[in-house]
């Protein structure tokens, strides 16, 4: 994850029962949701009360609730950068 971002997998859990946190970077958190599975692989990534949810295979917007244009670009880098480990949790979570 060489972004020079704060990774802090101490804080990967789960916060709400059945919405894993899959990876903190500085104040995002991607997650997906456990009753998803039907869906190409995506994540969903939230900060404060914005969120974005991006498919991984190719790492592509699929909506955007708040986030700035700016920002959405810092995040959607930031998914691509951390998209093997994205889609190796979502693998672990939803086998084919």
């Amino acid at each position: 994850m060489g972004t020079g971002v704060s990774v802090n997998l101490a804080h990967c859990g789960e916060i709400l029962i059945g919405v894993p946190t899959i990876l903190w970077v500085g104040p995002y958190r991607m997650y997906y949701h456990s009753h998803e599975p039907n869906e190409p692989a995506h994540v969903h990534v939230d900060r404060d009360d914005q969120s974005a949810k991006f498919w991984l295979v190719p790492v592509g917007l699929a909506r955007n609730l708040g986030f700035s244009a700016v920002e959405l670009g810092r995040v959607h880098r930031l998914v691509a950068e951390n998209r093997d480990y994205l889609l190796e949790k979502w693998n672990e979570r939803f086998p084919s």
